[in-house]
């Protein structure tokens, strides 16, 4: 978003009130012609059929080779709601970016292919488990200097379903964060943002948020659209701003991965005896017993 500096003259108390407006006025119409500034953070996730297995120091797992791994969808839908206030207000500028190895740089340039304007890469070389207080802080190291209005993310990932980048980040840069987001609607001012969120029992919250602030996307929000083939070009021709992440921040991290384990597999099965009625009374007393009934 542009800044209008508007110089503060001497005028008399009878004049005061009619130069405060238009002032006031002028910054308002400079603020709904100058163009947003949306940055849009993607995750490559593995494929829900890629084969997974535990390597062998036992502290991450191996999955398959590039083809095997995909935007995150929660991602996709943060994109396509970027792109959609692009349309409405066709002066936005969309940022799209994402920290991981090298195969990460395709989920930017899909992002790009949906309709974001530039990418960014935050290299990082392990290809192995990035905890959200590494992933956050190194997002926010590029975004605090860009004067971002909005950030959109997705509510989790796919893969980890953690939930956290988002409202880490947003604490990073102390901006105000509404998670689970179902629905946005920019104002016509583009000061503000009324959103829906989901809470419990699928209810919903709703407010008006002053930009600029960070929503974290839910699926359903909208439908992502598939990249169109020019753009998909141009994005893979398009030059990426490309750092290494800041090592020493994972290495300092409050929270570590102990180690992965595959889910045990047990058998615990009841076989109900006894006539329709009495099975159906034991099923009741089950369900009962583990408040999946009242």
């Amino acid at each position: 978003m542009k800044i209008c500096c508007v110089t503060q003259f001497a005028f008399s108390r009878s004049a005061e009130r009619l130069k405060v407006n238009y002032y006031f006025e002028l910054l308002l119409n400079f603020m709904q012609d100058s163009g947003m500034k949306i940055l849009v953070c993607v995750k490559q996730v593995p494929e829900a059929e890629a084969q997974v297995v535990i390597d062998e120091s036992g502290d991450w797992v191996q999955i398959g080779g590039a083809a095997e791994y995909r935007m995150n969808r929660f991602d996709e839908c943060a994109v396509e709601e970027a792109v959609l206030i692009k349309e409405a207000y066709p002066e936005t500028v969309i940022d799209v970016i994402s920290l991981g190895p090298e195969r990460a740089e395709a989920a930017v340039r899909r992002a790009m292919g949906m309709g974001a304007d530039n990418g960014a890469h935050i290299l990082f070389a392990e290809d192995g488990y990035v905890d959200a207080f590494t992933t956050a802080g190194a997002i926010a190291a590029y975004a605090k200097d860009k004067r971002y209005d909005l950030i959109l993310t997705g509510a989790m990932s796919e893969d980890l379903m953690q939930g956290q980048v988002g409202p880490l980040l947003a604490a990073h840069l102390e901006m105000a964060c509404i998670s689970s987001t179902i629905h946005a609607e920019l104002a016509a001012d583009k000061l503000t943002i009324y959103v829906e969120r989901e809470v419990e029992g699928g209810s919903r919250e709703v407010g008006n948020i002053r930009l600029p602030a960070l929503l974290t996307v839910q699926t359903g929000i909208n439908t992502p659209r598939y990249p169109a083939l020019s753009r998909l070009l141009r994005a893979n021709n398009q030059e990426l701003e490309v750092m290494e992440a800041d090592v020493s921040c994972h290495a300092s991290a409050p929270q570590a991965l102990v180690g992965v384990a595959l889910p045990e597999k047990t058998r615990d099965a009841v076989f109900l005896e006894g006539s329709t009625a009495e099975k159906a009374g034991q099923l009741f007393n089950i369900l009962k017993a583990r408040s999946l009934m009242s």
